[in-house]
């Protein structure tokens, strides 16, 4: 036993640190027929305010509600499995954290195509370094940010979600230029908006094809298949250029 828990010690301590990532094809099975999906009976709970939330982009059908008439309203939808990461946090968002949800395994169907992903980029760190104040404070109108000040980041690291649908490198360790000069009006307060602290279920659906799901230990980090930017532009023309030949 003793030999046993020292190889499991030296095992573990020299193993190197994996990621991991969730394919958009989770619960797919193929069969002789065809492809087939899992699905899953979910039930929900809600105010009849927000009874009408739009589920058809994650595939799913409402198959019975009603109204108990104490202020709630249940209702029942299929929804394939890989439709339900992320479902859970975005209906307690819209709904301010007034639904109940629950979800049951029901079979498998045919194949129902694919579920549309975000219209949005990411905002990457071009750089290694410590991400400070006055650079998030400049970043923070381009975008939703995952990180805040005082944040260990390296190069093709995803800090944030650009409003935009392109993705863009930025640079969130700059620092503020000090002088000798004195201004003549005091300089503006730095005021940061909260950043966006994402949970695990919500960074699998948060990431694109040419992004990981960094887990360790201590953090969860979002990164770039291909972190350094010039490599990632070349792969992305190769690409292109493939898709056209």
């Amino acid at each position: 036993a003793v030999a046993l828990a020292v190889d499991l010690k030296k095992e573990m301590g020299v193993s190197e640190r994996k990621i991991c990532r969730l394919f958009a094809h989770f619960g797919l099975t193929i069969t002789p027929g065809g492809v087939t999906q899992a699905i899953a009976r979910a039930g929900r709970a809600a105010t009849p305010t927000y009874q009408g939330l739009v589920l058809a982009a994650r595939k799913a059908e409402v198959v019975n509600m009603h109204n108990h008439g104490y202020g709630r309203v249940r209702m029942e939808f299929r929804v394939p499995s890989r439709g339900l990461i992320g479902l859970r946090s975005q209906l307690l968002t819209d709904t301010r954290g007034t639904i109940v949800m629950n979800s049951l395994f029901d079979g498998y169907i045919e194949w129902q195509g694919d579920i549309p992903h975000r219209p949005t980029g990411a905002l990457i760190a071009d750089r290694a370094g410590v991400t400070t104040s006055y650079a998030l404070w400049n970043l923070q109108e381009r975008g939703e940010l995952f990180v805040g000040p005082g944040v260990d980041v390296y190069e093709g690291m995803v800090i944030g979600e650009n409003a935009k649908d392109n993705d863009l490198d930025v640079n969130v360790v700059r620092e503020k230029k000090l002088t000798n000069m004195r201004a003549s009006t005091a300089d503006e307060a730095i005021r940061l908006v909260p950043f966006r602290q994402l949970n695990l279920e919500q960074a699998i659906e948060f990431i694109a094809d040419d992004e990981f799901v960094e887990v360790t230990p201590k953090s969860l980090r979002l990164r770039k298949k291909i972190l350094q930017a010039n490599k990632r532009k070349k792969s992305a023309m190769a690409v292109v250029e493939e898709a056209g030949a």
